[in-house]
């Protein structure tokens, strides 16, 4: 189960808006467990990444 904060990562990644380095181990969680993949020097959603954040109701344009 993902936690707010990584729902919040997610929603940032998925609007390419920067992150604060005190979400950094919650990045690499995220990318460990599959929702977030490096793509160049930025980074981007995974398909399963979107779905967590459709699953929890976070718009990608609301959070």
């Amino acid at each position: 189960m993902l936690t707010d904060v990584q729902v919040a990562v997610l929603c940032d990644i998925g609007q390419s808006m920067a992150f604060s380095d005190d979400k950094h181990q919650e990045l690499m969680r995220l990318i460990t467990d599959g929702y977030v993949e490096k793509d160049g020097d930025t980074f981007k959603l995974t398909a399963k990444g979107e779905a967590a954040v459709v699953d929890r109701g976070a718009g990608l344009n609301e959070a």
